[in-house]
């Protein structure tokens, strides 16, 4: 069975002082969440400070983004070596914002991913469609696109680390949020695209849904047979909200 994970995508928010006291007080909202995997994901900058307040608790730690090189003449990036020895495991790749603002292309993201991995990370690859080409009936050809482009060539070994995180662009802090026939739906697609590179991975693989999960949305969404988490956004800023979701998962395992 595949074990449920929440994460929390902090985004540009939180100052040093401010995630600290976040991550204080999510350490209370875990006590006795034993059935399913918590994660967060501050900026940079928060990372060490973070992961210090976490390090005696079942909370995971994350980054948001890397460069796809160890080092080198690239002011203001990031390394997978950095994040590692700031003491977290996980990184965001993908992401719709970095795709859209910052323009990675699915080529960039196949090498931040094979970066991350050779790091030591394990990443959360995103993947979506916007509203328009959802409307265009393009559902199906931008996911595999996203998915054949940054995990086409990738080997069994590698591919069992990755998660993937379905987030359709449309629903990402809007308030909207995919129907749960709608989230299963391109799931189920996530699933069978990952089963053409690899079947045995793809019966493994952790699916997240993102895009506007809430305490009160999130059981219908989590009940769907290939939803294996969230990636939350807004709601991760908020130590109550998290852990509104944080316990509608848990009481979903039996």
């Amino acid at each position: 069975m595949r074990r449920l994970l929440i994460a929390g995508n902090w985004k540009m928010n939180m100052t040093n002082h401010e995630a600290v006291s976040l991550a204080r007080q999510l350490k209370v909202k875990v006590l006795g969440v034993h059935r399913v995997d918590v994660l967060v994901c501050p900026p940079f900058t928060a990372l060490t400070a973070v992961g210090e307040v976490l390090g005696d608790s079942e909370i995971s730690l994350g980054a948001q983004n890397l460069h796809d090189r160890n080092s080198g003449a690239f002011t203001g990036e990031i390394s997978g070596p950095m994040i590692r020895s700031a003491g977290a495991g996980w990184v965001i790749l993908g992401h719709s914002e970095r795709r859209q603002y910052f323009y990675d292309t699915d080529e960039w993201i196949h090498r931040k991913l094979l970066a991350a991995l050779e790091a030591g990370l394990r990443p959360i690859l995103c993947v979506g469609e916007t509203l328009e080409e959802r409307e265009a009936g393009k559902l199906e050809s931008v996911l595999q696109r996203q998915i054949r482009g940054a995990l086409g060539d990738m080997s069994t070994d590698l591919l069992k680390q990755v998660t993937v995180a379905y987030e359709p662009v449309w629903a990402i802090g809007t308030g909207v949020v995919a129907t749960p026939e709608q989230a299963q739906e391109a799931h189920d697609m996530v699933r069978r695209m990952v089963a053409e590179l690899d079947s045995a991975v793809a019966r493994d693989l952790r699916l997240l849904y993102g895009g506007s999960v809430k305490g009160s949305n999130a059981a219908e969404l989590l009940g769907q047979a290939d939803i294996d988490g969230a990636l939350v956004g807004g709601a991760s800023l908020k130590a109550e909200d998290f852990g509104d979701i944080i316990a509608v998962a848990e009481g979903l395992v039996k």
